[in-house]
């Protein structure tokens, strides 16, 4: 059986995004491992999805024999994106760090796949134990000891999410700097930030190889 997988990208820098450079590291070296798998691509910052709304949310707690042909017509995109996830073997996500959180077109489609006693809250759910890798550049540096230490929210909230509320099994990427080049302040630290880059793309397709030794091979 070939392997699927679910790749989603939300920067908005598009050639010069570094979490897009390195998620398609990742997706390269998938590729290579399973050349007759299949990639489910969505650039949700290109084509977005729109943010749930009332309507989206009440339709999903109506009976379905009681919901009206336009909440069954609203139903459907979240029910295409929740089988996209349940149906892939792996998941990429590329997740750059903005104002302290993630994008918000990333947080459109949580809300989307977030489903109460299916994807979530069930014991299991339709998802645990899917690998997810997320790669999330930052333009400084948050680590311990640094002045933003303890100001990148997106990592934890991800790690809860993803983890801890849908069983599923998250590994980041984090490149970290990446605004060295472009920033005058952070001229200095510019080799700092091209090592950073480099150990993340490394990171990205050994990560690829090792998830492929223990998931389907195309045949």
């Amino acid at each position: 059986m070939a392997a699927t997988l679910l790749h989603l990208d939300t920067s908005l820098n598009g050639a010069n995004s570094v979490s897009r450079e390195v998620a398609a590291s990742f997706r390269r070296a998938w590729e290579e491992q399973h050349p007759e798998g299949s990639v489910i691509h969505r650039d949700l910052c290109a084509q977005p999805i729109p943010h749930l709304d009332g309507a989206a949310y009440y339709a999903a707690l109506t009976p379905h024999e009681e919901r009206s042909e336009e909440q069954r017509s609203i139903l459907a995109l979240r029910e295409e994106l929740i089988t996209e996830l349940e149906s892939a073997d792996a998941v990429l996500i590329g997740a750059p760090l903005y104002n302290y959180s993630l994008p918000s077109a990333l947080k459109a489609w949580l809300d989307h796949v977030i489903v109460m006693g299916r994807t979530a809250g069930a014991e299991p759910t339709s998802v645990a134990g899917k690998p997810v890798t997320v790669v999330t550049s930052r333009g400084g540096a948050y680590g311990p000891g640094t002045p933003q230490e303890g100001r990148d929210f997106a990592v934890p909230y991800l790690r809860m999410v993803l983890g801890a509320a849908m069983g599923m099994e998250p590994e980041f990427i984090v490149p970290e700097l990446t605004l060295a080049r472009v920033v005058p302040s952070m001229a200095g630290l510019i080799d700092k930030a091209d090592a950073s880059r480099a150990d993340a793309h490394a990171r990205a397709e050994a990560r690829a190889r090792e998830l492929a030794g223990r998931l389907p091979a195309a045949v």
